[in-house]
């Protein structure tokens, strides 16, 4: 049987050193989880990128800080096998900001509540073992993503759910070519849930989330 572990990450230094989600804890839970892959949060053209060169960085669709400090080398150190997963079109991507239809004083306000839904969601850390991975971050999550829906339902359907459909087909993919091994998915914390939903009718995988309860 694929044991398909989901663990979700914050991808800003500061705050993952506030919230205790280090990245020595996560190599910790990395290693406790003992993967033979890793599907990480990456666009396929940069782990092209990486691989021609890896010191190369700062472009636009750059893979996350975390990836290039820990998991990146980790992957290289302990031999495993990495798939990116993420998807997003850049050259159209800010065309979809959910905000952009509104005037100045609106996208402020919008801001101003998107920040606090962003503090409900940082507010649950404490709730789990393992901070932002939770049913509590989850339900404060779709809560959120729901607001987004309602403010601009066509930029919440190319940012969100295609990309969503996308990242689970790609975690599918490598369900299929890495049958019987062990699969940790990577990803922001606000993915978790929806990777969850959409992986936990697949057969014969034993699907962890969170990696410790």
């Amino acid at each position: 049987m694929t044991t398909v572990g989901i663990l979700g990450l914050v991808h800003d230094h500061e705050l993952r050193q506030k919230y205790n989600l280090s990245l020595e804890f996560i190599k910790e839970l990395i290693l406790e989880f003992n993967p033979d892959v890793i599907c990480g949060e990456v666009l396929p053209n940069s782990w092209e990128k990486y691989n021609k060169d890896s010191n190369h960085r700062g472009y636009w669709g750059e893979p996350a800080s975390e990836y290039w400090d820990l998991i990146f080398p980790l992957c290289e150190e302990e031999k495993y096998e990495f798939v990116p997963i993420d998807w997003v079109e850049l050259d159209v991507w800010m065309d979809f900001d959910p905000f952009n239809s509104y005037n100045e004083q609106q996208r402020q306000k919008l801001n101003v509540e998107l920040e606090q839904w962003f503090q409900r969601q940082l507010s649950t850390w404490n709730s789990s073992v393992i901070p932002l991975n939770s049913l509590e971050y989850d339900a404060v999550t779709k809560q959120k993503y729901e607001w987004l829906e309602r403010i601009n339902p066509q930029a919440q359907l190319f940012r969100w759910v295609c990309r969503h459909l996308i990242m689970i087909q790609r975690i599918k993919n490598a369900i299929k070519k890495y049958s019987g091994k062990r699969i940790l998915s990577i990803v922001g914390a606000d993915h978790n849930h929806v990777l969850y939903e959409g992986l936990i009718a697949e057969k014969d995988i034993q699907l962890v989330y969170p990696l410790r309860k």
